[in-house]
């Protein structure tokens, strides 16, 4: 049962966030072979001035082990 959860700037409609839900449970379903039933996205908005403490602190470089995919910006570029 995967759960993803997105956190990225606040700013995007509605309809961009259920087409990024819809495009994760497709890929998620594709990659693992779940049904889309047993898939559920989560998206947080996040105000970019909060971004550093609120995300990559603790989520980034927080739990480096989980990371699969290193983001291209470093702390300092924030």
């Amino acid at each position: 049962m995967p759960h993803v959860i997105v956190k990225m700037y606040a700013g995007r409609s509605e309809a961009e966030k259920s087409a990024l839900a819809e495009e994760i449970t497709r890929a998620v379903t594709k990659t693992l072979g779940y049904g889309p039933n047993s898939v559920s996205v989560g998206i947080e908005d996040v105000a970019p001035r909060d971004w550093a403490e609120s995300v990559f602190k603790p989520d980034i470089t927080g739990k480096a082990s989980t990371i699969y995919k290193q983001p291209g910006y470093k702390l300092s570029d924030l």
